[in-house]
């Protein structure tokens, strides 16, 4: 991987891979960029930029009040600037979303376009409660095996996945120490769930940016079993902006692999929408 120093000294990690035009990948909120490898094989003709925020991944810890969708649009701005591109279009899953939103209204010229993976602008408390359950600790299993062979029974939305795809998942977002297996992310990021609100401090009523995307191309995943995004939420994206580029992908809840047909066909619509 390589990496760049943002303006406050801290160090984020990215690959930039490929030619053409520029494909700005942003994860979920304890994820990094390995999330887009399922996908990258179906982006050969994009350059694919993938980014792991400040805190997560092989990027640095920071303090952990600047883990904010505001500095980690800033960074994802700063990323750009760092490559020479003036814009980029975005596949944001979940948090990853969220700044592509952030960035439609605040820095609207930056952005080409926007591929929003079970994400909108409300978002499904129980869904909140979920990611606050588990978020910042480690996982109470031994080994990467054995995490992944929990994760087919305990993660929920999802079907005929195979254990081998958990294992990978397990690598991905695990470390093996003598001390047992870590969480790859800084474990105070769960200080934006702390009280007295008790959820993610950005605002979760999002329409004005989801509107201010209205003359870009823009696609909506949503898994059919996705506990974050409402299929209410995502009836109303969709009458509000009809030309989204749309599916529900059965079988997975929050978030789609993104290799499912379903995925891999709304991304490649959505690229042939930006050239």
């Amino acid at each position: 991987m390589k990496s760049f120093t943002a303006s406050d000294g801290i160090r984020i990690a990215y690959r930039d891979e490929g030619d053409g035009l520029p494909v700005l990948c942003l994860s979920g909120l304890t994820r990094n960029g390995t999330d887009f490898d399922y996908v990258a094989p179906f982006l050969g003709d994009v350059r694919l930029i993938r980014m792991d925020y400040r805190g997560r991944g092989a990027s640095d810890w920071a303090d952990p009040t600047s883990y904010t969708i505001l500095q980690e649009g800033s960074d994802a701005l700063e990323l750009l600037d760092h490559l020479g591109m003036s814009s980029a279009a975005i596949i944001g899953t979940s948090r990853g979303g969220l700044i592509a939103l952030h960035l439609a209204e605040t820095a609207r010229a930056r952005l080409n376009g926007a591929c929003l993976v079970d994400i909108g602008p409300e978002l499904a408390t129980e869904g909140l409660s979920v990611i606050a359950g588990y978020i910042g600790k480690n996982p109470v299993s031994n080994s990467i095996a054995e995490v992944a062979r929990a994760r087919v029974r305990l993660i929920q939305g999802f079907d005929n996945v195979p254990e081998s795809r958990w294992l990978e998942e397990a690598k991905k977002h695990f470390v093996e120490t003598p001390e047992g297996l870590k969480i790859n992310y800084d474990p105070d990021l769960a200080r934006i769930f702390d009280p007295p609100e008790g959820a993610p401090t950005e605002p979760v009523d999002l329409w004005a940016q989801f509107d201010a995307l209205s003359d870009m191309p823009v696609a909506l995943i949503r898994g059919a079993n996705s506990d974050l995004l409402a299929r209410e939420t995502a009836a109303e994206m969709r009458r509000r902006s009809p030309a989204v580029i749309f599916a529900e992908v059965p079988d997975r809840g929050h978030i789609p692999f993104l290799d499912e047909p379903e995925s891999v066909r709304v991304i490649r619509d959505w690229v042939e929408a930006l050239k």
